[in-house]
């Protein structure tokens, strides 16, 4: 095998590694992001478990999941903007030890307040991995072949998010929650191995690293994300605009300090390129209805049609199972047609499916869910990998880093925000709620749509 094959230490070539490398360089991203993405799914499933182990209340063991997420989100530009000044392999390949790391210590977690450390560092960890994450994935794949590599991408993620529950519950049902947390550290070990070997030496900036800027983009992201946690959670109407206010402001300083860098933190010279804001807004658009209908949607089946909370599990599963299927197929279209028109016809079939829900029958045939709900699913895959490479090709290859981050912030954003909206429909008319937060879904499908369809009319600079 030539040196060039199997040297790790030669920056990547500009269009993709060989076809050998490749693969396993794809092997250890795609098993790293998959242990990130499970462990949402798998923590929620074992807050009860949780609770009852560490004899603490429902109020508190939620932030075994909260403080993940801000961690993650936090520090997700910030890690992004380093890998482009140290290279982003030693991000990802960090960010997977110190998350099977942070695995180990949750598992020998003894109490409440030394899970949530333990919980942070694995937040850490795992923006660690999806900062930049799509980088790399631009860097492995050739052009040619890029569509195909993004649509792997959210295969691995929408097959995480399927089978997260059924794995938790598994691992539940033949020991006790520390197991959950205990099983990423083979498959990390392993990752990180393959990882040295293979992933590709990327580009390094010239520009130094801007700390001061790093916290305040920190503090934007991680304020904000408390603020929506806040809201969602009935807090002070006070105590949410200080933290939403105090958000604004951090981000204002940062856009000020950095109005000059080569290489901002929070990418406002990407923004510039409408092909990028327009498929960076249309992404926190689908994101937004994918949060909105995981909140409402089991409310909806079990009050609304009076479904079981088993029922309720096999109903919420066609629409990541389809993703899972549908992601590689729009991934290889992406090589073909443009984003816009895939991404308007995968967002019109999602607000189509959240409308239909929407309007089912009191007592709808079982058939009659699942049809829409893959529906959903069939739009929301055929959207997620021609949107991600509309966002990476319309940025040049040393910025990203930068973009890499802002997918990854894009999805995490829209996530929450559709989720507080979707709390805020029921605190505001109660259980009928649950179908108010599939129409304002639909909405934002529809808003989507058009934004996508903006993109036939822009060119990437």
């Amino acid at each position: 095998m030539s040196t060039e094959t199997i040297s790790a230490n030669k920056p990547a070539a500009m269009d993709g590694l060989p076809a050998d490398r490749r693969g396993w360089a794809a092997a250890a991203i795609f098993t790293a992001l998959a242990m990130a993405s499970l462990d949402t799914a798998i923590a929620n499933i074992a807050l009860p478990a949780i609770a009852a182990d560490l004899h603490v209340g429902p109020a508190d063991v939620i932030w075994v999941v909260n403080v993940y997420q801000i961690a993650l989100v936090a520090t997700l530009l910030p890690l992004a903007a380093l890998g482009e000044i140290v290279g982003h392999h030693r991000i990802y390949l960090a960010g997977l030890l110190l998350f099977t790391l942070a695995s180990l210590a949750c598992a020998c977690a003894w109490s409440l307040p030394s899970l949530l450390v333990a919980r942070v560092l694995q937040g850490l960890g795992a923006s660690g991995i999806m900062s930049v994450n799509t980088a790399l994935v631009r860097y492995v794949y050739p052009g040619r072949l890029q569509g195909r590599g993004f649509g792997h991408n959210a295969m691995v993620v929408a097959t995480a998010f399927t089978l997260g529950p059924t794995i938790a519950s598994g691992i539940l049902a033949l020991g006790q929650w520390p197991w959950l947390f205990a099983i990423n550290i083979p498959f990390g070990l392993v990752a990180i191995l393959i990882g040295l070997k293979t992933l590709p030496r990327t580009p390094r900036a010239t520009h130094g690293f801007d700390f001061p800027g790093a916290l305040l983009a920190a503090g934007c992201l991680g304020l904000f994300m408390l603020g929506v946690g806040s809201a969602a959670h009935h807090a002070q109407p006070a105590l949410v605009a200080i933290e939403l206010a105090a958000a604004v402001l951090f981000g204002w300083v940062l856009i000020r300090r950095q109005a000059d860098h080569p290489a901002p933190m929070l990418p406002i010279d990407l923004f510039r390129r409408p092909l990028f804001a327009l498929s960076t807004a249309t992404a926190i658009c689908s994101f937004s209805v994918q949060g909105l209908a995981f909140v409402s949607l089991p409310f909806y089946f079990e009050d609304i049609l009076g479904r079981t909370q088993v029922e309720t599990g096999f109903f919420m599963t066609p629409w990541p199972l389809v993703v899972a299927v549908m992601a590689p197929i729009a991934g290889r279209l992406s090589d073909r047609y443009a984003a816009g028109i895939l991404g308007s016809v995968g967002l019109a079939l999602l607000g189509l499916g959240m409308a239909l829900l929407a309007m089912l029958p009191v007592n709808p045939h079982v058939a009659d869910i699942v049809w829409r709900m893959a529906l959903c699913g069939c739009g929301f895959g055929f959207f997620q990998a021609p949107n991600m490479k509309a966002i990476m090709s319309s940025a040049p290859p040393d910025r990203s880093g930068g973009a890499s981050g802002i997918v990854a912030t894009a999805r995490l954003i829209g996530q929450t925000s559709g989720a507080a909206l979707a709390a805020l429909c029921f605190g505001l008319v109660g259980r009928e709620g649950a179908t108010i937060a599939l129409v304002l879904g639909a909405a934002f499908a529809a808003l989507g749509c058009v934004m996508s369809l903006l993109r036939l009319t822009v060119k990437a600079k």
